[in-house]
């Protein structure tokens, strides 16, 4: 039986979610090429970052696991530069 972790995926430039169910293994850059290509983002994974718990993990070969990303957690995938307001 293989184990995976159920995680939510908020990607802001889509104002989606994706429900995923991924090995504890799954680097951080995986899941977030994942999320951009559900919803669909035909932006550079390279411009956009993942949150998790309001903080930014910058280590993006981490694993899940290593991330500390629990069962059932929400992530964010937003752009990594501030768009202005018009």
């Amino acid at each position: 039986m293989t184990i995976t972790l159920p995680v939510r995926v908020m990607v802001e430039d889509a104002w989606d979610q994706v429900a995923l169910n991924l090995p504890p293994e799954t680097s951080l850059e995986s899941l977030k090429q994942r999320a951009l290509q559900l919803t669909h983002v035909t932006g550079s994974p390279d411009s956009y970052l993942v949150k998790y718990r309001g903080a930014e993990l910058r280590d993006e070969q981490r694993s899940l696991a290593e991330a500390g990303v629990v069962r059932n957690a929400t992530l964010i995938v937003l752009p990594r530069r501030r768009r202005p307001v018009r």
